[in-house]
């Protein structure tokens, strides 16, 4: 049974308890409106509750004015939709489109308007909303265990990537399912999504940004991705490759490190120096695959640059190599 599944429960019994303290009208409604209320997250919680609260009180009054001069008929419900529907959405108050029907249709179904029946209808809003708002921000499940889970499965496959791209690239005969990039690629969308429930979830600021690490990630995955592409044209074993695939090897364990250490970028540069010193390629063919190489360069020096320009002092949670 979800956690949702139980706030509801709890706001429904609640809100109703309440309405029939209160001595309202009608109290199972207050019990309708808070099965509407809870809300994935707190701040969507309280959006969400401001505008139905809104939406509804509008539509109330709104309601309640075109009865009052047209006469309860089925028809002026139909006018009701054509005209308020638009406007509560031009407004952004969509969330409270059904709230605000449920209220106008008590009005209907009371047949006349009063002011006891509005001031009713506004007090059932308030407490059926009120009671599920109030549950929703109460408790949400923390999203921190699963985030350092997807965390530590992001490294652990990025670092076998970057140990199957040197394998490649010392002997071009290695063969690769690839499958990790796509296991890294759905964990990343994953992560990022319960990153933004986990922000969502945090009134106040504070603790480590998930969304910024998972988006760095995500950038980082794109320039992998082209790496793997370029990998897979060199097909020959030079040893322009085997410098490469030393500064894959440092990736391995760098891409574990909590903060930019700075050791791959070294190494690259290094290489790139060993590079203008070596001869020119002989055949066409070492000067395809060295031309693969060099651009297989440029994209890691796209991949260190995320990590450099996101990096977090030493004593931050968030891997950034």
């Amino acid at each position: 049974m979800g956690f949702r599944v139980i706030k509801t429960a709890l706001a429904v019994i609640v809100s109703i308890f309440l309405a029939q303290t209160l001595g309202l009208q009608s109290p199972l409604s207050a019990g309708l409106l808070a099965v509407l209320g809870v809300d994935v997250t707190k701040k969507r919680g309280l959006q969400t509750s401001f505008q139905r609260i809104a939406a509804s009180i509008v539509g109330l009054f709104f309601g309640a004015g075109l009865f009052w001069a047209l006469g309860f008929h089925v028809w002026v419900i139909g006018v009701f939709i054509l005209v308020l529907y638009p406007i509560l959405s031009r407004l952004k108050l969509k969330e409270g489109i059904v709230t605000g029907s449920v209220v106008m249709f008590h009005v209907f179904a009371s047949g006349r308007v009063s002011a006891e029946l509005l001031l009713n209808e506004i007090a059932l809003l308030l407490v059926g909303l009120g009671t599920a708002t109030l549950i929703n921000i109460g408790y949400m499940p923390r999203e921190d265990k699963l985030l350092q889970e997807y965390k530590q499965r992001v490294e652990q496959l990025f670092s076998q990537i970057f140990l199957e791209l040197s394998h490649h690239l010392r002997d071009n005969g290695y063969i690769w399912s690839g499958a990790e990039l796509l296991e890294a690629d759905d964990t990343i969308r994953k992560a990022i999504q319960a990153a933004q429930r986990a922000n969502e979830n945090n009134l106040f600021a504070g603790g480590p940004n998930w969304s910024v690490y998972f988006y760095m990630r995500e950038r980082q995955l794109d320039a992998i991705q082209r790496m793997v592409q370029l990998v897979a044209r060199i097909y020959q074993t030079l040893p322009h490759g085997e410098l490469l695939a030393l500064v894959f090897d440092g990736l391995t364990e760098d891409v574990k490190v909590a903060h930019y250490t700075g050791r791959s970028e070294k190494k690259l540069n290094e290489m790139e120096q060993q590079f203008r010193y070596m001869p020119l390629p002989a055949t066409r063919e070492e000067f395809e695959v060295r031309a693969a190489l060099l651009q297989l360069v440029e994209e890691l020096k796209v991949y260190l640059s995320v990590a450099k320009k996101e990096k977090r002092p030493v004593e931050e949670p968030l891997g950034r190599a």
